[in-house]
């Protein structure tokens, strides 16, 4: 029953270290991306260095900092419970292991000193001769063999077991090392963030001070994203509709025609897929989280869903969309292969849109644009180039929905 236990306690072990081994690895690429991304900030703060911006500007900018910061402190506060948890599970093998050696040495000395007080080859041979019958002799003469042999594989454990412990506590010397270098990363992080939100503070104070001057500058902000989000929103009902009325116009009989026709009216917001197209739908959600960033280079300088506005705590603005903030004439690249259903202006840039099966990505504020509606494209295929603003900011809005539902773009990229 003992047995039974302490194997799956070593199971139980085996697979929490495997775990944490799959997690730590998801860490250390996220936190590759995290400072990926604040290094894209930097370069790009020192680039536009010499351009005046407005305080919104250096309010939204300030805001990324700080959100990237949080992102990087969390990243590593879990990495640092990880590797605590490493090296309370090796300390744990190490006491293990210098239990097993003490009771292997004590019971190895114990074989010496009898093989010393019986080394006389006489005594060995007198052991033997003494035998009753011929069966009992053979049975001693087997015994001292095995008895021999023994006394070679507990030297040999002893061996391997000194050599595992000696692996074992380098492994716990590296970790304790790996966890001191964490702390001080982490404090480092801690106290940069305090002054990026005390400079925020600042810089929010300034626009509370000037309402009247900023309030309005803050509506038009509002109002504009307002209307793109619609246009937006009406660029995909078009999709869907056009899918629709293709789909019928190619149904290869009049009941087939009836019953695409009558789906779309009872799901007018819905695509009735071919089966090429369920095919691609499957193999698109297949790849979630592995596709490639619309851009080569970037930070996020707004991220999806519900959050504070940068300018208010008190207003929440709820994004359908993710921002890019890249280099000036930056690239923009189809994130997985599709077709162009939509090439459309858009609040004075450019707004393409590509299908996927049901799914559709679309990608605004392009300065130009090198598809057309109708177009087959692949994975990572430059399908424009990214809008800069007289400003000198370099901003993509990226979206990705299901027929008319928006999801999360940062749980179908690389992170």
């Amino acid at each position: 029953m003992t047995r039974f236990f302490f194997i799956i306690f070593f199971l139980g072990f085996t697979f929490l270290g495997y775990g944490q081994a799959d997690q730590r690895k998801k860490l250390e690429q996220r936190k590759a991306q995290i400072l990926k991304e604040m290094k894209e900030l930097q370069n790009l703060e020192s680039q536009s260095k010499t351009k005046e911006k407005s305080v919104l500007g250096k309010i939204e900018e300030n805001s990324t900092k700080i959100k990237l910061s949080e992102r990087l402190i969390s990243t590593t506060s879990k990495q640092t419970r990880l590797l605590t948890d490493d090296i309370y599970t090796n300390q744990l093998s190490i006491n293990q292991l210098k239990r097993e050696l003490k009771v292997l040495k004590e019971d190895y000395a114990n074989m010496v000193v009898k093989a010393y007080k019986s080394r006389s080859e006489q005594s060995r041979i007198m052991f033997i001769l003494s035998s009753e019958n011929f069966l009992q002799a053979y049975k001693r003469m087997q015994y001292m063999k095995q008895y021999a042999s023994f006394r070679k594989v507990q030297g040999e454990e002893i061996r391997s077991k000194m050599a595992e412990l000696e692996l074992r506590v380098e492994a716990l010397s590296s970790q304790k090392k790996e966890k001191e270098v964490l702390l001080a990363e982490s404090e480092k992080q801690k106290k940069d963030l305090e002054q990026d939100k005390q400079e925020q503070e600042k810089l929010v104070k300034a626009i509370r001070k000037d309402k009247k001057k900023y309030a309005s500058e803050i509506k038009k902000k509002q109002q504009e994203a307002k209307e793109i989000d619609r246009k937006i929103e009406k660029a995909i009902k078009d999709a869907i509709a056009a899918a629709n009325r293709k789909a019928a116009a190619k149904a290869k009989s009049a009941a087939e025609k009836k019953e695409i026709t009558e789906a779309a009216k009872k799901e007018p917001n819905k695509i009735v897929m071919t089966k090429e197209e369920k095919l691609l739908a499957n193999s698109f959600v297949a790849n979630k989280g592995k596709l490639p960033w619309p851009v080569r280079e970037g930070y996020l300088s707004a991220r999806f869903g519900r959050h504070e506005s940068p300018y208010d705590k008190d207003v929440i603005v709820d994004n359908n969309y993710i921002e890019i903030t890249t280099n000036p004439g930056s690239a923009v690249r189809a994130i997985y292969n599709g077709e162009v259903t939509a090439v459309q202006i858009v609040a004075g840039t450019k707004a393409v849109t590509i299908r996927h099966g049901d799914y559709m990505t679309i990608y605004f504020n392009l300065g130009a644009v090198s598809v057309n509606v109708g177009d087959k494209v692949t994975t990572s295929q430059n399908i424009g180039q990214v809008y800069t603003y007289p400003s000198g900011k370099t901003v993509m809005r990226f979206y990705v929905s299901q027929n008319a539902k928006f999801q999360n773009p940062e749980s179908w990229i690389t992170r």
